[in-house]
């Protein structure tokens, strides 16, 4: 595909491949992983408003980052429009220039608050909180789906209703709440935004591999694409798409391994990090026992002795 920079408000991403939010992996390290790999952008993990109203430990440590990130995008969640823009404004969101709405999160306790993806059904408040949001001084972006089943498709109108809001660029999952994260990726409809708005829009779903990417972007006149669940199996998906040096499997997890204690501490590192390497060894010949083995490891030190063993 077409590398080009994508203009964010008053930022300029690296290129326009992007690394979306993942609950649970979007961790400091991980971003920076990817980052390495050609990430033009990479996305905090979503982050309550809430939380950050109210002094969340849990929230503060999904915030981290330091300068030898660069640019990221931090995402939010909520419903309440001025608890929204308190947290656009709250001091933990400095070091992020650009704020991210979750409008897509399928989750169920996520939907049933009226948050994520619930917004698609009342898109006039979903208006409010980008209004407000937007005058926090934050250049404002909105992640959402195209519709909560496939007989109630909003994606086009909702598209101009945030851009009308304030939205400097939208992210388009194109699959309905229902669909969760299977299923095809409606083309049609992600280019129905494009065409609907004027401000960047970034196609999201179904990308494992540059051709993915490629095909995405061919179907849909997307400015750019977000790669989600395939950077968890292999970060240097980003490789592919941009052209960036690989590494070997051993130096990656190694440098993110390293990256994780440095931030973390040990117990935090061994359980996220055995998740991790566990995503990287699936294919591999042998693959369950290896996973057997890592999910019994109870320090970093013994984790990075079985990667050693399997990929040296």
């Amino acid at each position: 595909m077409q590398l080009k920079p994508i203009t964010i408000g008053n930022v300029t991403t690296a290129n326009n491949v992007f690394l979306a939010p993942l609950a649970g992996y979007t961790n400091y390290p991980f971003r920076r992983l990817c980052k390495g790999y050609g990430a033009g952008l990479c996305y905090t993990e979503m982050v309550s408003a809430k939380g950050l109203k109210y002094g969340s430990e849990n929230t503060k440590e999904l915030l981290y980052t330091d300068e030898n990130e660069g640019l990221c995008a931090v995402q939010i969640f909520g419903s309440d429009p001025l608890i929204m823009r308190e947290a656009c404004e709250n001091a933990a969101l400095a070091p992020f220039p650009v704020v991210d709405i979750n409008m897509g999160c399928p989750v169920p306790k996520i939907y049933k608050n009226g948050e994520g993806s619930a917004l698609l059904e009342n898109p006039t408040l979903a208006e409010k909180i980008v209004q407000e949001c937007v005058k926090s001084g934050k250049t404002v972006t909105v992640k959402f789906r195209i519709g909560i089943t496939a007989d109630k498709l909003v994606t086009a109108e909702f598209a101009k209703r945030m851009a009308g809001a304030g939205a400097s660029l939208i992210t388009v999952h194109g699959r309905t709440k229902d669909k969760v994260y299977a299923g095809e990726v409606n083309y049609a409809e992600i280019a129905a935004a494009k065409r609907a708005v004027e401000i960047p829009v970034i196609a999201n779903g179904g990308v494992f591999s540059d051709a993915d990417a490629e095909k995405l972007i061919n179907e849909t006149g997307a400015d750019g694409v977000m790669v989600a669940r395939a950077a968890l199996f292999d970060p240097q998906i980003f490789c592919g798409i941009t052209g960036e040096k690989t590494e070997s499997r051993l130096q990656m997890f190694e440098k993110q391994l390293k990256w994780t204690e440095q931030v973390f501490d040990e117990r935090f590192t061994t359980v996220f990090m055995r998740k991790m390497a566990a995503f990287y060894v699936k294919g591999m010949r042998g693959a369950a026992a290896y996973k057997d083995r890592l999910f019994s490891a109870g320090s970093p030190d013994e984790i990075r002795a079985i990667v050693r063993e399997i990929w040296q």
